[in-house]
C-alpha cells in the first residue's frame, strides 16, 4: 500500500508573504546603495522644479508680502511739479516786485526835469525852451515799459479725469486714481493711494473694455502702462500723448501671468 504526501497549504495568515518581505527591502536597500550617485542629483532636480514652480511661476510668495512704494507727484517737461505747496511758494516771490518797482522809475523824473527849463527860459530867448524839453519827452515812454514785461506764468497741473478702484472676484484692491495734466499733451496716470492683493506679474492696462463689463473682455482692447510698481503706496504712469481717454477709459491692474484682473476703475471727468 502506497502512501501519499498531502500537498502543502497556504497559511491565511499570511506567514509565508512575511517570511519574502526581508528580502525585498534588503534588495531595494542595495539597489539605493548601487544608485545613490544618481538619486541624490535627481532628487535634488526634483525639488528645484516643484520650488520654481511655486515661487517663480505661481508666485506663491506673494502671497504673503507687500511691495511698497511712494512716489510724489509726476514732474512735467514743462517743469511743473504735481504738488500744490511748491506752486504756491513760487508764485509772490514773481508778482510784487513788479508791481512795487515799477511805478517808482516814471515818478521822479517828471518831477524834475520840467524845473531844469524853467530858469534858461528868463535868461535866453524862447529859441531853446523847446531844444531842453524835447528830451523828457522821448524819455518818459521809455521808463512805463519795464513794468509792461511779465514774467510767464508758470504751468498749472490739473486733474482731468478721476476714479476708484474695485476688486474684482475674490481679489481686494482700493484706491482713488487721478489723470493730471498741464495744459501740454502731457499726462499722467496717478495712484495716491493704492492698496491691492499682491500677485504675480501685475501690470497696468487702459483698456477700451466697459469697468462694469465681462471680466475677460477687459484685456481684448487694452494699452499697457507697465508693470505695477507696488500693490500698496503712491506711483505714477505716464500716458502715450495718442492715447484716447474717451476711448481707453477703464483703468485695470491685470494679472498677465494667468490672464486675470485684480481690479477696476472707470475714468470719469471730474464733477464742477
Amino acid at each position: 500500500m502506497t502512501s501519499t504526501t498531502p500537498p502543502p497549504t497556504l497559511d491565511p495568515s499570511g506567514a509565508d508573504n512575511d517570511s519574502r518581505r526581508p528580502g525585498i527591502i534588503s534588495r531595494f536597500g542595495g539597489f539605493l546603495r548601487r544608485q545613490w550617485r544618481w538619486i541624490v542629483p535627481g532628487t535634488a532636480v526634483v525639488i528645484a522644479g516643484l520650488a520654481w514652480l511655486a515661487f517663480g511661476y505661481f508666485g506663491v510668495h506673494t502671497l504673503f508680502i507687500d511691495n511698497k512704494v511712494d512716489e510724489d507727484g509726476p514732474v512735467f517737461a514743462s517743469g511743473a511739479v504735481a504738488d500744490a505747496d511748491t506752486v504756491d511758494d513760487d508764485a509772490p516771490d514773481t508778482a510784487p516786485p513788479v508791481t512795487d518797482e515799477a511805478p517808482a522809475a516814471p515818478d521822479t523824473p517828471s518831477d524834475e526835469e520840467p524845473a531844469e527849463p524853467d530858469t534858461p527860459a528868463e535868461e535866453a530867448p524862447g529859441d531853446e525852451e523847446p531844444a531842453d524839453a524835447a528830451p523828457p519827452a522821448s524819455e518818459e515812454p521809455a521808463d512805463p515799459d519795464p513794468p509792461a514785461m511779465e514774467e510767464p506764468a508758470e504751468p498749472e497741473i490739473v486733474t482731468i479725469f478721476e476714479g476708484s478702484f474695485t476688486g474684482l472676484g475674490r481679489y481686494s484692491v482700493e484706491g482713488e486714481i487721478v489723470v493730471l495734466n498741464d495744459g501740454s499733451e502731457q499726462r499722467f496716470l496717478r495712484f495716491p493711494d493704492l492698496n491691492a492683493d499682491n500677485g504675480p506679474d501685475l501690470n497696468v492696462y487702459l483698456s477700451a473694455a466697459p469697468a462694469d463689463g465681462p471680466a475677460d473682455a477687459l484685456d481684448d482692447d487694452f494699452i499697457d502702462l507697465g508693470d505695477l510698481k507696488g500693490n500698496i503706496g503712491s506711483q505714477n504712469y505716464e500716458i502715450p500723448p495718442d492715447v484716447d481717454l474717451e476711448r481707453y477709459g477703464t483703468v485695470v491692474i491685470w494679472c498677465v501671468r494667468f490672464s486675470a484682473g485684480f481690479g477696476v476703475g472707470a475714468l470719469t471727468p471730474p464733477a464742477a
